[in-house]
């Protein structure tokens, strides 16, 4: 095997693996309303969105032909479905979860099926399919900045998972490196910011840890003692 196609080989192999395994990070919160038969503290909606972005880049990887997108999503997507049906069957307010649950795939449906009527180039949908696929991601990767700012005004942590960061940060990185393999703007740049989110939360890992938290407070009751 050539350098090149091996090189391909293990960065399509650590997309999948540490996508997959980022994916798997629900299987916390799934594990969570099974033991209370409850959804209290869990959230619905990156359930769904998440799943509207597998189905986005599903489809971008079957139009593309690339295994590793249609595998990873193909995955991705029937693992966010069970915790969305998890969801609804522990959920008590059943009709609000069904009314976005339906709007946002009917959206979705209706919007690829224009789009695959109104425009006919193979190239040309592979490229608005790409753009589409790339602000969504871009979009779900900045949505959590409203808790950084509250981790920041709070100074804790508690919000913010360890392991779901460094899960997201390899599957970032991988991405990217794939995409420049690939040459392959759409996929590179949607993770860009992943990256950045990722550091951004390390940093606020370490400014708020419960070491630092101490120092700041001891720091504080000295300047009001003097």
């Amino acid at each position: 095997m050539e350098a090149g196609g091996l090189a391909d080989s293990l960065l399509s192999g650590a997309c999948v693996l540490f996508t997959l395994g980022m994916f798997s990070t629900g299987l916390s919160d799934l594990k969570h309303m099974r033991m209370t038969r409850s959804v209290d503290s869990v959230q619905f909606l990156p359930f769904l969105t998440t799943d509207v972005n597998n189905l986005s880049w599903l489809s971008y990887g079957a139009l593309k032909g690339n295994w590793t997108l249609i595998v990873v999503n193909a995955v991705g997507a029937v693992l966010q479905t069970l915790y969305i049906l998890v969801y609804l069957h522990y959920c008590h307010r059943k009709r609000a979860v069904l009314l976005q649950t339906t709007t946002l795939l009917g959206v979705l449906v209706l919007g690829f099926a224009s789009f695959w009527l109104l425009v006919p180039d193979p190239e040309m949908r592979l490229q608005y399919l790409g753009l589409f696929c790339s602000v969504f991601t871009i979009s779900m990767y900045l949505s959590p900045l409203a808790d950084l700012a509250k981790v920041i005004r709070t100074k804790s942590t508690q919000r913010l998972s360890f392991s779901l960061t460094i899960a997201t940060l390899l599957t970032s990185a991988s991405w990217t490196l794939y995409g420049f393999r690939l040459k392959d703007p759409y996929i590179v740049v949607p993770n860009l910011p992943g990256i950045l989110t990722s550091f951004i939360r390390f940093w606020l890992f370490w400014k708020y840890s419960p070491g630092a938290r101490q120092e700041l407070s001891a720091s504080t009751n000295l300047r009001e003692f003097t």
